[in-house]
């Protein structure tokens, strides 16, 4: 028998409130979920809304039960199978939204698709798995109306250039069509978004497989093509041949694609000026990653649509070390950029052509943009009203929090816009509006439509919208929401100081002995150039909701604040992390925050990396779990993909360092249990290193269990993988270090060399 619930959500919009939304969710997929479910009011007004989830819990005095065994509504079914993933999104000349999403559900069954360690580790929602579809939406026509499919059922919209993907699809500027990179063949096809159910027509050569790859596209309307990053692995897949290429939109023949840029190891943004005369890049080339070393050029169009000269804008000095990354032409054809010369933080910079001279515009020690590890972001847009021809829209990153803002070009002068996301991943701009990607710690991924007020003295917010959201019902939950909190601690060394977010375990039902502090689970980000941000997560929540104390850790190498900080991990990855994260426990033990005895470290891909030297070179935790880790660096850089494949030649540094930093050759060095967890097309990370560090556990005696998923790549996307990966960590850890009983009903897995 199934019976539908109500969850109240409210929909911010003018001055951030407006009539709750009511969303239906069937129980059939919830019957193993350890609560009950309060019915509510059809319509309720946004207190009422408010109070949902906590109603109940509220008349209840709190049970005194240990740490770690409360009972929590964030289930493991809700965490896996609750949130939508974003893909990208894009407005028509119109201002009609477009997003790529990808769902939790699929044909009626429960499916997920987490995707790549970017993803769940910076909130970057870039790339989408084979067991779902991944789907372009256009925002409802009018109010009341449902969001419309672009998407036919036997095509997803994905890329997989450079493994990570990104910038998967384009909407033509005349509005009439929508270029978009299909998973199963990753050829390009063209759709048209004026009619429904338009059959989308291939614009690239079937090569009797996914060999070739597009990203990060643009339409040229001078020569009616579509120019895009081009990832040919034909000859290669280990060492693939990257360009710029041009596709033919005019012609009924598919063509082979023209190429217009090479020679490099890797390009992005390709950028035609207002004119189609020029066309602005990025590039940059081994050993270096996207944010070491990069190259902005710009190259001059010829009148058959070559490129027939070029000229280097930034990162060709060798005395000046930058990253230039996201260049971006104005409606009057000047060429904007962001870069970290000078300060070390990637500012917004303009180009000087007369003089090929560069200029700040707002120097600060703030990070304008993010590491490219993916296609098609977009931190800063330009505003089209009327006289604001001078405004840039653009979020900066500092001292852990995001800010709105608009940029005056000519005063050098930003004012604020106050919106409730304190974390931004892109802009862009709409028709009189402004739509943002962001979150906080009590919104779930979202994108806002913003109205904004443009005057001569500042920028007022005056209309504040969501118009999509990853969870529709993590309000539900807002009562057992643990809120971050931004800690600043001192690493080993003197002077140096890290920073991480550090949630404390909460649940309305129940407390634990004012003599008992609570076990411990300490994140170790991926990339390792990446940044954990302060927002919701429910993943987060379920350990927080059962009485975990949980910390989110920037170690040193992170992003997000300067290049000075990222560059602490340079020659020093597997000692800097490592001891960051140790660091990290020791202050909130040393603070009484949490239990000495019950440390657990947790990190998926570099994040199971440093999990695994943690445990192996350090005695700070007593059990861990690596998910897709890597304990083998030699062994990753002689198999990963090409765009990673030079990466340790900068992290790690000389030939001995391999060795000397790798957990696997130091097996004798373990001294408590572990649990790993590997996707078996996994191409990042290969399965074969999880096994070695498997079967040398196991010789060893300690507890150690080895879970491999079938079907999954580098970052689990299958629901039910998802759900048992979070439960099993959960009772592993209770087993063996807990001293407590889980509240859930959960099985756990065979432990050799304990059970």
């Amino acid at each position: 028998m199934q019976m539908a619930f109500s969850c109240a959500i409210t929909t911010l919009s003018r001055h951030w409130h407006s009539p709750p939304i009511l969303v239906s969710l069937s129980l059939s997929r919830f019957h193993r979920a350890n609560f009950r479910l309060v019915p509510v009011k059809p319509i309720m007004s946004s207190s009422s809304a408010s109070e949902t989830a906590g109603t109940a819990p509220l008349e209840t005095k709190k049970v005194t039960s240990p740490y770690g065994s409360w009972k929590s509504p964030i289930t493991a079914d809700i965490v896996s199978g609750s949130e939508k993933r974003l893909g990208g999104f894009a407005a028509d000349s119109q201002g009609s939204l477009f997003w790529l999403e990808s769902r939790p559900t699929e044909s009626g069954r429960v499916g997920s698709c987490i995707g790549l360690e970017p993803i769940i580790e910076m909130n970057l929602i870039f790339a989408f798995g084979c067991c779902r579809r991944s789907v372009l939406v256009k925002e409802a026509v009018s109010e009341g109306e449902k969001p419309t499919d672009i998407t036919p059922k036997e095509f997803a919209v994905r890329t997989v250039a450079q493994e990570y993907g990104g910038g998967a699809f384009t909407i033509s500027g005349d509005d009439t069509i929508v270029v978009f990179s299909n998973y199963k063949d990753q050829r390009l096809y063209k759709q048209s978004i004026l009619y429904k159910d338009s059959a989308p027509e291939p614009l690239t050569p079937d090569y009797s497989g996914p060999l070739v790859c597009y990203a990060d596209g643009v339409f040229d309307s001078r020569f009616n093509r579509y120019l895009t990053v081009m990832e040919d692995r034909r000859e290669s897949s280990i060492n693939a041949t990257t360009t710029i290429a041009s596709i033919d939109l005019c012609s009924n023949h598919i063509k082979e694609p023209k190429i217009l840029v090479g020679g490099n190891d890797f390009y992005a943004f390709p950028r035609i000026d207002p004119e189609g005369k020029r066309m602005a890049w990025i590039e940059w080339s081994h050993p270096n990653m996207p944010w070491d070393k990069s190259e902005l050029w710009v190259g001059y169009i010829s009148e058959n649509g070559d490129i027939e000269k070029r000229i280097c804008v930034a990162g060709g000095d060798p005395s000046i070390v930058e990253s230039p990354t996201e260049p971006k032409w104005s409606s009057e054809g000047e060429l904007f950029f962001i870069t970290d010369r000078n300060n070390g933080f990637w500012n917004i910079y303009k180009w000087v052509e007369s003089t090929n001279e560069v200029v700040p515009l707002y120097p600060i020690n703030a990070e304008f943009a993010k590491p490219l590890w993916v296609f098609g972001m977009n931190s800063y847009e330009f505003l089209s009203s009327p006289g604001q021809e001078n405004l840039i829209a653009c979020s900066y990153r500092k001292s852990g929090r995001s800010y709105l803002g608009t940029l005056d070009v000519v005063q050098s002068k930003i004012s604020l816009l106050h919106i409730p996301f304190t974390d931004i991943n892109n802009i862009i701009s709409g028709h009189n509006c402004l739509y943002v990607e962001g979150a906080s710690a009590i919104h779930p991924l979202s994108i806002a439509k913003v109205l904004v007020i443009l005057d001569d003295q500042k920028s007022k917010v005056v209309d504040f919208k969501i118009m999509w959201s990853s969870s529709s019902i993590s309000s539900c939950y807002k009562l057992y929401v643990s809120s971050p909190e931004l800690i600043e601690f001192p690493t080993e060394v003197p002077g140096q100081n890290a920073y991480a977010y550090f949630y404390p375990p909460i649940n309305p039902l129940y407390q634990a002995s004012q003599d008992e502090k609570p076990p411990l689970l300490l994140k170790s980000h991926g990339g390792p150039t990446a940044e954990t941000r302060g927002i919701l997560n429910l993943s987060i929540q379920y350990w927080t909701s059962r009485g975990w104390a949980f910390v989110d850790v920037n170690y040193g190498g992170s992003t997000g604040y300067g290049r000075e900080y990222r560059d602490r991990l340079l020659g020093n990855w597997g000692i800097v992390d490592v001891n960051d994260c140790c660091s990290c426990a020791k202050f909130l033990v040393d603070n009484g925050k949490v239990d000495g005895n019950r440390l657990c470290i947790t990190g998926g891909s570099a994040g199971g990396y440093t999990t695994l030297a943690a445990l192996a070179f350090r005695n700070t935790f007593k059990a861990g779990a690596s998910l897709y880790g890597i304990a083998d660096l030699k062994s990753l850089k002689d198999d990963t993909h090409k765009f990673e494949s030079r990466y340790l030649d900068n992290l790690v540094g000389e030939e001995k360092a391999y060795f000397e930093r790798s957990p696997i050759n130091f097996v004798d060095k373990f001294s408590c249990p572990i649990i790993l967890f590997q996707g078996l097309e996994d191409k990042v990370v290969l399965p074969n290193q999880a096994r070695k560090i498997y079967h040398a556990l196991k010789d060893k005696g300690l507890p150690v269990a080895l879970v491999e998923y079938e079907g999954e790549q580098h970052g689990f996307r299958k629901a039910e993988n998802i759900k048992f990966s979070l439960e099993q960590q959960m009772v592993f850890f209770a087993r063996l270090v807990g001293n407590f009983k889980v509240a859930d009903d959960i099985t756990p897995i065979k432990v050799d060399n304990l059970d």
